[in-house]
């Protein structure tokens, strides 16, 4: 039984050191966590991404990636302009590979770009990833993305693979009159 409770508390205290975030800073620029009041800017930003969403909608995702333990977001906040860029990171386990972070999204406003907001985004989320003892980090690009790519490989992502994508909605939509 004892042995149990000190498993218990470890696992706990694993899960209270990946909340655990400090607030970075590039000048001006703060990394934080996402807030329901930044839903409004963050589907904007999500539209950029070529992810268009309403408000009403990103407010219900961004309570809804739980539980905290196996997700992250995280904001770019200037106080000049307000949130130029969002990261969402999850730890999910898997069958085939020791416990993974991977990056969900990540977007850096338009006119914001190559101002570093990105680099300390990624830094954030692989610093949340390894104190949730993640032993590697993933993210996948569109391929027209080649920016984007250009970007994770100056971080030190490696490409590794290329694959297809396949969708299926499982709720059918109504259909117009």
């Amino acid at each position: 039984m004892k042995a149990r409770l000190q498993s218990s508390s470890i696992q706990t205290r694993r899960f209270e050191a990946c909340l655990r975030m400090p607030r970075l800073r590039k000048g001006r620029l703060r990394i934080r966590s996402a807030r329901i009041s930044d839903a409004p800017r963050l589907a904007d930003l999500s539209g950029q991404l070529g992810y268009p969403t309403s408000v009403a909608e990103m407010q219900r995702r961004l309570k809804s990636i739980r539980p905290r333990h196996q997700h992250a977001t995280f904001v770019a906040d200037d106080p000049e302009y307000g949130v130029v860029g969002w990261i969402h990171v999850s730890a999910i386990p898997l069958l085939e590979v020791d416990l993974r972070a991977e990056v969900n999204g990540l977007v850096v406003a338009d006119g914001q770009r190559s101002r570093g907001a990105g680099w300390l985004l990624l830094q954030s989320a692989e610093r949340w990833a390894r104190r949730c003892r993640c032993k590697s980090m993933s993210v996948r690009s569109n391929v027209i993305r080649d920016r984007a790519h250009l970007f994770y490989e100056r971080h030190g992502y490696e490409h590794y693979k290329t694959q297809k994508a396949f969708r299926k909605p499982l709720v059918r939509r109504p259909q117009g009159r």
